[in-house]
């Protein structure tokens, strides 16, 4: 959706090596956003992240001005009438969707029920549109990249979906586009939810795991220590997102969902089991 950061760059170099032609897609999508999100205010600097793409090796940008058709209405125009909760679409818009049904319920999906109907609707229209034979997401959302792997299976799209480690600053924050709407004592206070989940990974490699609901508390209260609003800390089956009950030999993920103020950050941590 814009304003890059080096963990989408590290995406285009893994492209480059993927493929002989790399595209990037920019595009604030309308319908990943609640009416009180933050679909207008999100972060822009188009100029910049042309720059950046082009500089990194991307052959095209696609950036197209809405993907949605938004019929006769009265009031809203373009994308905004198509951003979830601003009312009923007008005759002719835009009445498609995909869904991911189980995949998509659950961390994300508990507080932002709107939010994989429309990255799954936006994917598959970019999908179409550009046909490509390999498409690279970061696994920081790690809960959209599973459902767009599913979704491409169950859908018999033609493109290899590929995962790549999130990306850190030096501090240990997850890069994110949204790192920008913080204020600087927010920004300091949001690193709580990187050393919350080393310090899950600490006591895990130290053969000193404590219980999921133990490990599930210690990383909530500390983002909640720091002054965070937690949305979630879940223990889950990594591929099949769903709650564990121990830690035994199989992957799991360490997810989170926080606010610092307005902003809602992630984070997650992999962990390979015993």
């Amino acid at each position: 959706m814009g304003y890059l950061h080096e963990g989408h760059l590290s995406l285009v170099q893994e492209a480059r090596r993927r493929a002989d032609v790399v595209v990037a897609s920019i595009y604030v999508n309308p319908t990943q956003f609640s009416a009180t999100e933050d679909f207008g205010v999100y972060p822009n600097s188009r100029a910049e992240d042309r720059r950046r793409l082009e500089e990194a090796g991307v052959g095209a940008t696609f950036e197209p001005a809405t993907l949605y058709a938004t019929g006769r209405s009265s009031g809203a125009s373009g994308d905004h009438a198509n951003v979830v909760g601003m009312g009923a679409p007008a005759a002719g818009a835009h009445e498609t969707w995909v869904e991911v049904t189980r995949l998509q319920t659950g961390l994300c999906g508990g507080s932002r029920p709107h939010f994989f109907r429309g990255v799954a609707t936006v994917v598959a229209k970019l999908f179409n549109i550009v046909e490509p034979d390999v498409a690279v997401f970061g696994r920081k959302d790690y809960q959209q990249w599973r459902v767009l792997t599913r979704m491409a299976r169950d859908l018999d799209f033609a493109v290899e979906v590929v995962g790549l480690p999130l990306v850190r600053e030096p501090d240990g924050l997850a890069m994110s586009s949204r790192n920008a709407l913080l204020d600087s004592n927010a920004r300091k206070r949001a690193l709580s939810i990187s050393e919350s989940l080393r310090w899950a990974e600490e006591a895990c490699s130290r053969g000193e795991a404590p219980g999921v609901q133990v490990l599930r508390q210690g990383v909530a209260d500390r983002i909640s220590a720091a002054g965070g609003r937690v949305d979630y800390v879940e223990v889950v089956d990594a591929d099949e997102l769903v709650p564990v009950e121990e830690l035994d030999a199989r992957p799991v993920l360490v997810a989170v969902a926080a606010f610092f103020g307005s902003v809602r950050l992630m984070d997650n941590l992999e962990l390979q089991g015993s």
